[in-house]
């Protein structure tokens, strides 16, 4: 059984994630205003991840006989001033998860609640790799900031990213 706090800590993750997935999808749209349809590829990735995890955490309070509690989901910003922008925003958003991840492990821990502990490893790892992921492309966006198509031809990059359904024990 999930202790009151650990079920509505997961339940504001649930809603956290799902808030993750609408800001990327708000993302998307700005790019593809933009006309540059493989950064909005890459964001269109990005919401179907945090999607998978926000059903993966209301899957876990179920299985630990808690009660999913939706919550309001804030509007996502629809502007950003670049590209780089958004990507800077991404990660900033990503560093935030990675913090909330961490502070639902630190409670799990304090509980001794050894199932949530388990759980919420895979998500640490991930987040390693989310924040890895926006970095590289951030380090893309420097490099060609001064280069007449370089947007262009990351663009076409981002376009070879697809969705693979996390495995999340």
């Amino acid at each position: 059984m999930l202790s009151k706090m650990m079920e509505q800590t997961l339940n504001d993750q649930v809603k956290w994630e799902y808030y993750s997935g609408y800001l990327y999808l708000a993302m998307a749209a700005y790019f593809e205003e933009l006309g540059l349809a493989g950064f909005a590829n890459w964001m269109h990735i990005q919401e179907q991840e945090e999607r998978a995890h926000a059903e993966r955490f209301y899957s876990f309070i179920n299985e630990r006989g808690g009660r999913v509690a939706l919550q309001a989901i804030d509007a996502p910003p629809v502007k950003w001033d670049s590209p780089l922008a958004v990507f800077e925003e991404s990660l900033a958003h990503e560093q935030k998860v990675t913090a909330r991840i961490g502070a639902l492990m630190d409670l799990a821990i304090t509980e001794k609640d050894h199932a949530t502990v388990a759980f919420l490893q895979w998500f640490i790892s991930e987040q390693v790799e989310e924040e890895a992921s926006v970095t590289e492309v951030i380090q893309k966006l420097k490099l060609v900031e001064s280069t007449p198509g370089g947007w262009f031809m990351l663009d076409k990059d981002l376009a070879l990213r697809v969705f693979t359904p996390p495995v999340i024990p």
